[in-house]
């Protein structure tokens, strides 16, 4: 590398170094704003699944169903407020008068927001991180929905911070037993049999279910002797 090159690089470096130390404010705006807003919503279980689940699909209905559901039973809902399944969460818990919440994430391919999330409580964020955690602190719940490469990302993170106990045990359930059997097989299989990479006992903490009841009813099971509160 030139020495000419190199003063170059530098200099960009330098000028980006400055600007991203600017970054910390909008970041803190970001937390400060959504912990505000969540706060005063009480009880939430997350929705997670992928934005390209059309109307009309057995997931997009199940998820408008299980929201619904969840919704009657006094939970809030929470979903990345886009399209897909998490427009079904939304609807679901606006046919049964629940609280809709959208945290909306800024994509250049993604249309952000959906009609059925209410007005005061739409969050919109330019960083991953900071709308993960607001996922994840204030959740009763999580439901993982049939999902590409961001419901993997949240699928993991969530499971990685139940298995740690970096929060409060919380129940996870993913929806489509067709859908997850194979990961759940492989995980079993490969990364705790063969490789010794998980525990024998950490993928009981997450449950597979395929209709509206099993959830319903197994977050009444859970809570019956579990408290409601922030995870951390």
């Amino acid at each position: 590398m030139s020495e000419k090159y190199t003063k170059i690089k530098l200099r960009d470096w330098t000028e980006t170094r400055a600007h991203s130390s600017w970054q910390v404010f909008k970041i803190m705006a970001e937390f400060v704003q959504g912990f505000e807003t969540l706060a005063k919503i009480g009880p939430c279980i997350s929705i997670f699944g992928s934005a390209r689940t059309k109307e009309g699909h057995k997931y997009y209905e199940l998820a408008v169903e299980i929201s619904r559901r969840l919704a009657e039973e006094g939970f809030g809902i929470i979903t990345g407020g886009g399209p897909g399944i998490m427009e079904a969460g939304n609807k679901g818990a606006k046919m049964a008068g629940g609280r809709s919440v959208g945290l909306s994430i800024s994509l250049p391919f993604e249309q952000s927001g959906n009609i059925h999330v209410d007005k005061d409580n739409a969050l919109y964020f330019d960083y991953f991180f900071v709308r993960k955690v607001m996922f994840a602190k204030y959740s009763q719940g999580f439901v993982m929905m049939p999902g590409g490469w961001g419901t993997m990302d949240e699928f993991f993170e969530i499971a990685t911070l139940i298995q740690t106990r970096k929060f409060t045990q919380t129940p996870m359930i993913c929806i489509g037993s067709d859908y997850w059997s194979g990961l759940f097989k492989w995980m079993k299989d490969t990364m705790q049999d063969a490789e010794g990479n998980i525990s024998p006992g950490d993928l009981d903490m997450i449950k597979i279910f395929d209709t509206a009841e099993e959830v319903v009813a197994y977050l009444h099971e859970f809570y019956s002797h579990n408290k409601l509160q922030p995870n951390f």
